[in-house]
C-alpha cells in the first residue's frame, strides 16, 4: 500500500523549469559575388583604372573582372594585383613616351609590332599565369579567319593582353595556342556574358563607346588627330620608321595618323574610325540581348580621343566619378540580387 501512495517520479529533465526556447540564429546571407565587364575604347580605357579604385574604395571588390582590349590591360593588371602600377605608368605617359612604344613593324601584318608594350607589361607582369591569380580573370579576342570569340582564361597574362587589345591593321596578331588572334572588340566590346559564364551573380558593366540609351551615335575622333598632327615633329625624332630621314620620319606620321593634301583620313585614322563604328553597333546587340545589372556609361568621354593617353589624370578622374553617379544603382542591386543565380546565355 505505501508503495502505492507514492508518488510517479516526474519524467522531465533537472533544472527545465523557466527555461524558454530561442529561435534558431538567422543565417547571414551569402554574399554576392560581383563582376566587372571592361569594355574596349584605346585610350578612354584609363578610365577603368578610375573605376575599380572608385569601387574598392566603397567596399565593393570584384570577385571576377573581364575585359576586351583596352579593358583587358587594366583588368588583367588589377587581377595581377598591379593596378597601383599601371596607374604609375599611365600618368606617366607624353605624346612623346606614347609614341615611343609604337615601334613598326616589317611583317605586313600591322603598323606596329607591340613589341615595346610587350616588354613594358613583362616588367610588371613577367611570367604570372591567369589561373594562378587571385582574381578571376578573362580577356576576350578574336580569331583571325574564323572570327570566332575567344576567353582566354588560362595561360600568360601578358600574351592574353596582347592578343586582346591588337587592333587589325594597327598592331600584329597574336599567336595563342596555334590560333591567331586579335582585338576582341569586334566580337564583344563589353564581355558581361563572359563575367556571367566565370560565376558572377551581379554584373557591372563599363561601356566606353555607347551610351545607356543606346542612341545610334559614334563618338568623333577628329581632336586626336589635330592633336597628333601638333606632336608630329616630337614624334619624328622619338620612333623609328621604315627609313631614316627625318623628313620622311615626319611624312609617314603625317600619312599614318593625319589627312591628305585631299582632305582623305591617314591608315590609322580610317582603322580606327572603322572599329570605332562596328565596335559601337556590336556593343549596342549585345548589352541589349544580355543586359548587364549595372553599366556605367561612357558619359563624359566623348571629349577624349582614342589615342589620348596621355590624358589618364581625366581619364581616371573621370572613371571615378562614374562610379559615384552610379553608386546607389550598385548597393541596390547587391542588396537584392539572388546569389548563385544564372541567366542562360
Amino acid at each position: 500500500m505505501l508503495s502505492l501512495l507514492r508518488k510517479t517520479p516526474e519524467t522531465r529533465p533537472p533544472h527545465s523549469e523557466g527555461v524558454i526556447k530561442l529561435p534558431e540564429r538567422a543565417q547571414p546571407r551569402p554574399k554576392p559575388k560581383v563582376g566587372v565587364a571592361l569594355g574596349a575604347g584605346a585610350a578612354r580605357g584609363w578610365s577603368h583604372i578610375g573605376v575599380l579604385q572608385e569601387l574598392v574604395s566603397n567596399g565593393i571588390v570584384p570577385d571576377v573582372v573581364a575585359g576586351t582590349s583596352i579593358g583587358a590591360v587594366v583588368g588583367g593588371c588589377f587581377a595581377g594585383g598591379k593596378i597601383e602600377a599601371l596607374e604609375s605608368f599611365a600618368r606617366a605617359l607624353t605624346r612623346r613616351r606614347m609614341f615611343s612604344l609604337l615601334d613598326l613593324s616589317f611583317s605586313g601584318s600591322g603598323l606596329f609590332s607591340g613589341g615595346r608594350l610587350k616588354t613594358r607589361l613583362e616588367r610588371e607582369l613577367a611570367d604570372i599565369r591567369i589561373e594562378d591569380m587571385p582574381t578571376a580573370f578573362a580577356a576576350v579576342a578574336t580569331e583571325v579567319g574564323s572570327g570566332h570569340e575567344v576567353w582566354l582564361t588560362r595561360g600568360l597574362i601578358v600574351e592574353a593582353i596582347r592578343a586582346s587589345y591588337a587592333m587589325p591593321g594597327i598592331f600584329e596578331p597574336v599567336k595563342w595556342n596555334g590560333r591567331w588572334l586579335f582585338d576582341g572588340a569586334l566580337v564583344n566590346p563589353v564581355p558581361v556574358a563572359v563575367c556571367r559564364a566565370l560565376g558572377a551573380d551581379l554584373v557591372i558593366a563599363v561601356n566606353l563607346i555607347g551610351d545607356t540609351m543606346f542612341r545610334g551615335t559614334v563618338i568623333s575622333d577628329r581632336v586626336v588627330v589635330d592633336q597628333t598632327l601638333q606632336a608630329l615633329d616630337v614624334a619624328a625624332n622619338t620612333v623609328e620608321p621604315p627609313h631614316g630621314g627625318s623628313p620622311e620620319r615626319t611624312g609617314f606620321f603625317r600619312r599614318t595618323f593625319g589627312r591628305g593634301e585631299d582632305g582623305a583620313p591617314g591608315i590609322a585614322s580610317t582603322v580606327l574610325d572603322a572599329l570605332n563604328i562596328t565596335q559601337d553597333r556590336i556593343a549596342r546587340s549585345r548589352l541589349a540581348g544580355d543586359p548587364p545589372d549595372v553599366t556605367i556609361s561612357a558619359r563624359g568621354l566623348g571629349r577624349f580621343g582614342l589615342f589620348d593617353f596621355h590624358l589618364a589624370d581625366e581619364l581616371i578622374a573621370s572613371g571615378r566619378e562614374a562610379v559615384r553617379r552610379s553608386l546607389n544603382d550598385i548597393e541596390h542591386h547587391l542588396a537584392t540580387v539572388s546569389v548563385g543565380r544564372r541567366r542562360t546565355i
